[in-house]
């Protein structure tokens, strides 16, 4: 017989001599890299007061350091058995080799930087006579670190929130392995072997190896004390060096989420897993050292993984983690990889929302919060206070008229409570009935954000109705415009007033994909139109002609609304080089201007003079946009409602490339415009001398725009909203959209021609 195959054949036979007396534990102790100190670690194995266990070495091979260590100790004590596995093979390799010729009831892994404590193995035999020897055993250890400070027990709290004795896995949902490393348990041989489960290979194999091995016992115990020292390494772990590495702990986190789902775990442990193992995923995806290269390739692979396997409801938890699952969630990777910085760099909130301030008025909303909820109360809010106006002031009439019995309260600022229609109830901002109602109401409806003091409470119902179409960046996509980002507050703020939404509106399929990555959260969308252009659907031509008199349009001229957005890199409101009553002179003599500045500006105390007619202060753009018989706007969202018009619209982009590089934008705007593009003040001029705005090229630019853009408005958006959130009703009963080729929209003034 050759040297090797009797080498074979006694490591066969002693295993089978060992197998048929079974000692009650097999410790494995894989030693690559730790020769200087794994003398102690198998010496505070072989010097437990519980004698029953036999200690498997796993060397590099024969003739390395560690193994002669190992045989020093093999001569001396019979339970010592090395083992070989090449370096090749990894911690991973070790350890299943370790395994394979273990003969023990339950099998312990130690690192080689591990010790036992004293008696460590007699408390443990103990534990599983109590608990009538359960799969997995858990018990807490000690990280120690290599020079000075306080051990840590980072599994003590983890262990500390689980039954007495043994129990099923659904009783500790949160105990799901994957946050304790393999050298924390004890794990019944025979389980592993039924299961098949061994160490996958690679890097990370205890996230996989721990996380598979909770998913499938059928039977846990716990052992609330310390066996185990851990020597923290000065070099620290090898797994959190920079390198291509950090990529499988997706492959083995997705190992452990396919298998999940295949054994059907309840949704409290599915959802408790996906948690765990996705916070050591974001830890690598936030950590600026760890992946040198590839991080959008990272981020892009657990994008794909949270997806697939984010559990039904699943809601991200609270703080910073919370926004990083959302972002991810949400696939935006520049506001990802930006969120850092910009949460540094921004201090303050939005537009200066209020807090609850002062001793009293905490306390007051405090006991609020302890009230019930109102169930008949809906509090409106629209730009921050402004005044009755946009998608919630269009709800709030539509549930007069089919929610009655509803109760509505509209909050406004200080000094705009004049602003308010007869017969609308508000409160002030920041006064005691304010935050009374905020603490009661059942249903809250915004389309900007509420105060971040304002609590989210169960039961109630949060409506985000945005005031809309995006063409700018916004939310967290603001983040990688630094200027944008300075002014925009704290992102992680923001997501925390995103957490508050139950349902976000959308006007057309583009804002429901840029919502879901610029405001990633959990709520539920509502492709339903926008509530305030239902009046283009709505209104006559009697209800044209009385706005235009009220805004003192003169009879037979033509209306030309002016509408710029603002621009985040100047201060203050100007027409940006254009020259108004210029542009009347330039355009024809029957053409005059309805100038509105953006909401920002809306009390600028500009003035009417010539042919320029500021309706800025005027309270409902709507009405405006009635009274236009054209528009002209750079890149303001009003583009999007004018167009539900079918009236011709212009683009004004003097500094498309600026506006473009300094706030970004979701698409190219003069590529696929509404209408015709200037870019001077005289060929804006000249697309209306000659009649080209309003002609065929225009009219079938703004058919595709309305086609993309125009897609859920059609007059009933209130009614879908009203009876969606407000009323309950469920989804299929909820009005179908009529199709655009079957709407029409409120008539333009009769002295528009048309070609």
């Amino acid at each position: 017989m050759k040297n090797d195959e009797r080498d074979e054949h006694d490591e066969h036979a002693e295993y089978d001599d060992r197998e048929s007396r079974m000692p009650r534990f097999s410790i494995i102790v894989p030693s690559h890299g730790v020769a200087g100190r794994l003398s102690q670690a198998l010496d505070s194995v072989l010097a437990q007061s519980f004698g029953d266990f036999e200690l498997i070495p796993v060397c590099d091979a024969p003739d390395c350091a560690a193994a002669d260590v190992a045989a020093a100790r093999a001569e001396r004590d019979a339970r010592v058995h090395p083992v070989h596995s090449p370096p090749s093979a990894g911690l991973a390799g070790a350890r299943n080799a370790g395994a394979r010729v273990a003969t023990g009831a339950y099998l312990l892994f130690l690192d080689g930087d591990d010790v036992l404590v004293p008696g460590a193995l007699a408390a443990l035999e103990a534990r599983l006579a109590e608990t009538d020897d359960v799969d997995v055993l858990y018990f807490e250890h000690e990280r120690v670190p290599w020079w000075e400070g306080e051990p840590a027990n980072p599994a003590a709290p983890l262990l500390a929130k689980t039954p007495e004795g043994a129990f099923a896995p659904d009783a500790a949902p949160r105990l799901t392995g994957v946050r304790l490393p393999a050298w924390s348990a004890a794990y019944r041989r025979a389980f592993l072997t039924a299961h098949d489960l061994r160490f996958p290979g690679g890097h990370f194999t205890d996230v996989a190896f721990c996380g598979l091995a909770a998913a499938q016992a059928t039977r846990m115990g716990v052992l609330r004390a310390v066996l185990v020292r851990h020597l923290v390494r000065r070099q620290g772990n090898r797994l959190h060096l920079p390198g291509a590495h950090h990529t499988e702990l997706l492959d083995q986190a997705e190992r452990v989420l396919t298998r999940a789902a295949e054994l059907g775990l309840s949704p409290a442990r599915r959802t408790a897993l996906f948690e765990d193992l996705f916070a050591a995923i974001l830890r690598t995806a936030t950590h600026p050292r760890r992946l040198p290269e590839g991080r959008r390739a990272f981020f892009r692979r657990a994008c794909a993984l949270h997806r697939r396997h984010r559990p039904a409801g699943f809601r991200p938890p609270g703080g910073r983690l919370g926004v990083q699952h959302r972002l991810l969630a949400g696939g935006s990777y520049a506001a990802f990889r930006a969120l850092r910085g910009a949460n540094r760099a921004a201090t303050r909130v939005l537009r200066g929302l209020p807090r609850p301030h002062g001793l009293r008025t905490r306390l007051l909303y405090r006991w609020h919060l302890h009230r019930p909820l109102d169930p008949e109360l809906v509090v409106y809010c629209a730009y921050w206070g402004r005044g009755y106006a946009c998608n919630p002031a269009a709800v709030h009439a539509k549930a007069r008229e089919l929610a009655p019995r509803l109760r509505a309260v509209f909050l406004v600022e200080p000094g705009q409570e004049h602003t308010m229609p007869e017969g609308v109830d508000h409160a002030v901002i920041g006064s005691r009935r304010y935050w009374r109602v905020l603490a009661r109401a059942k249903y809250l409806v915004n389309n900007a954000n509420f105060a971040e003091g304002v609590v989210k409470r169960p039961g109630s119902v949060h409506l985000q109705t945005q005031h809309g179409t995006p063409l700018k960046t916004m939310g967290v996509d603001q983040s990688t415009y630094p200027v944008v980002a300075a002014a925009s507050g704290s992102f992680t703020k923001l997501l925390g007033r995103v957490d508050r939404w139950d349902y976000n509106l959308s006007a057309n399929r583009h804002s429901t994909q840029v919502w879901e990555r610029a405001f990633p959260g959990s709520y539920e969308h509502l492709e339903y139109g926008y509530p305030r252009n239902d009046v283009y659907y709505t209104a006559t031509a009697d209800d044209v002609a009385r706005i235009r008199r009220e805004l003192g349009v003169p009879e037979g001229r033509t209306a030309v609304l002016y509408a710029p957005t603002h621009r985040d890199h100047r201060s203050g409101f100007d027409t940006g080089g254009l020259d108004l009553e210029a542009f009347c002179e330039a355009a024809g003599e029957d053409v005059v201007v309805l100038l509105r500045a953006h909401y920002f500006y809306d009390r600028g105390g500009r003035r009417t003079s010539g042919r320029v007619i500021d309706v800025t202060a005027h309270r409902s753009s709507e009405d405006v946009c009635l009274a236009a018989d054209a528009l002209v706007t750079d890149y303001s969202s009003i583009m999007f409602d004018y167009a539900n018009l079918d009236r011709p619209i212009v683009v004004y982009a003097d500094d498309w490339d600026v506006y473009r590089e300094t706030r970004g934008v979701y698409f190219d705007l003069t590529a696929a415009p509404p209408g015709p593009v200037a870019r001077t003040p005289e060929e804006l001029a000249r697309v209306f001398r000659d009649g080209s705005y309003a002609g065929r090229e225009s009219a079938a630019l703004r058919a595709a725009f309305r086609e993309r853009f125009c897609e859920f408005d059609d007059g009933r958006a209130a009614e879908r909203v009203v009876r969606r959130v407000l009323l309950g009703e469920p989804p299929e009963a909820i009005p179908p959209v009529t199709p655009l080729a079957a709407r029409v929209p409120a008539p333009a003034a009769a002295t528009l021609v048309r070609s």
